[in-house]
């Protein structure tokens, strides 16, 4: 039945038409199974939707990205992470305000002020002896210190070690009576007492190889003057003087220390080394000037200990030194004579004494040095005069 009105040319050509936009519906329900339409391209989007508010806060993927939003490089404090959220316009009150999500920083502990250095004040030590070794300022010794603080450097050893000193010389008075044997005994102390003084007075501690060989000093010299006999005790003591300094100067100068600690060392070994072999000259001197040397001394130590200042004491000393001489001549059959050597004795006791107090010594240099000194210093007055005298 032919539709009215339309010549066949038409109808064929709108037949094949809608065949082709039923062929077109069917092409576009096979590609968009579930009724999905395809979405516009960007550009066909509404102007709303790409334009963005200036003072909207970001929003970060959760998934791939974490913020820091704490002002800290403190590790123990994370911050919490946001998860994506509908984008929201701001407040208008609230769009300046800062992040709420954040934690706070950690309270900061208080600065302390620098305290000011407290000023240097050495050590007190017992029996009011000041510290032996050089404190604080490395370049000034404790006399300088005491020096320029208006303070004496001089601290005599006091009343134990003249005790000490009397009983060495009343020993010394005993000893020789009996033989020049028996004088050993406290000559080798006197040297052992003396070569450890010295280098404590100096302020070289420990000093075990330089003691060792200035007592070993002291020793050869008692053995040669032994050997040879007090005939040749000038020559025992001079040669073993000279063996001595030549033997420190080579050990000196293998040693590996510096040159002033080398040329300390050198001057300290060698005086220490000299004065106990000097020592030697009351095992050489003739007997009776031993035991008139031996009293005076210890007088003199026992006199100089008074509680008296100034002139007066040394006066006094010396005069008690004159008369102990006297008295050890009577007892020696010199007589008044003896009055000389106690003398010549009691000064070089003085000086012995006086080189013990320099410096500020510790207990243990008036423990050594000050017993020491006072007998070995009259060694050589004791030989000399007592050889003039018998």
């Amino acid at each position: 039945m032919r539709p009215y009105g339309l010549p066949r040319a038409a109808r064929s050509r709108c037949s094949r038409r809608s065949q082709e936009g039923e062929a077109h519906n069917m092409s576009s329900d096979q590609q968009y199974p579930y009724g999905q339409q395809q979405q516009p391209y960007p550009e066909q989007q509404p102007y709303q939707q790409q334009y963005q508010d200036p003072y909207q806060q970001p929003v970060y993927d959760s998934g791939s990205t974490q913020t820091w939003e704490a002002e800290t490089w403190d590790t123990q404090y994370q911050p919490v992470v946001q998860h994506a959220q509908p984008v929201q316009a701001p407040a208008p009150d609230a769009q300046y305000l800062p992040p709420q999500a954040a934690y706070p920083l950690p309270p900061e502990a208080p600065a302390r002020s620098p305290e000011p250095a407290a000023a240097y004040e050495p050590p007190a030590a017992a029996d009011g002896y000041g510290v032996p070794t050089t404190v604080g300022n490395a370049r000034i010794t404790d006399a300088q210190r005491a020096r320029a603080e208006g303070r004496s450097p001089i601290i005599p050893p006091g009343t134990q070690p003249a005790g000490l000193t009397a009983a060495l010389g009343m020993l010394f008075a005993v000893c020789v009576a009996i033989g020049p044997y028996a004088l050993l005994l406290p000559l080798v102390l006197l040297q052992a007492l003396t070569a450890a003084g010295w280098f404590r007075l100096n302020g070289m501690w420990p000093a075990r190889q330089g003691i060792a060989l200035a007592f070993a000093g002291g020793l050869a010299a008692d053995v040669v003057l032994l050997s040879v006999g007090r005939e040749h005790a000038p020559a025992a003591i001079i040669g073993t003087l000279g063996v001595w300094v030549l033997l420190t100067l080579v050990l000196q100068l293998r040693s590996h220390a510096g040159a002033d600690e080398r040329m300390y060392g050198l001057m300290a070994t060698v005086a220490s080394a000299a004065l106990a072999i000097l020592a030697t000259g009351h095992l050489a001197a003739a007997d009776e000037a031993v035991v008139i040397g031996g009293i005076s001394v210890a007088v003199t130590v026992l006199a100089r200990a008074l509680p008296l200042q100034g002139a007066a004491s040394v006066v006094l000393t010396l005069l008690a030194a004159a008369g102990a001489g006297i008295a050890g001549g009577g007892l020696t059959g010199i007589g008044a004579e003896g009055a000389l050597l106690g003398l010549a004795a009691g000064v070089c006791a003085l000086v012995g004494l006086r080189v013990a107090s320099y410096d500020y010594p510790s207990r243990f240099v008036h423990m050594t040095a000050g017993v020491a000194l006072p007998l070995t210093a009259a060694a050589p007055a004791v030989y000399l005069i007592g050889r003039a005298l018998v």
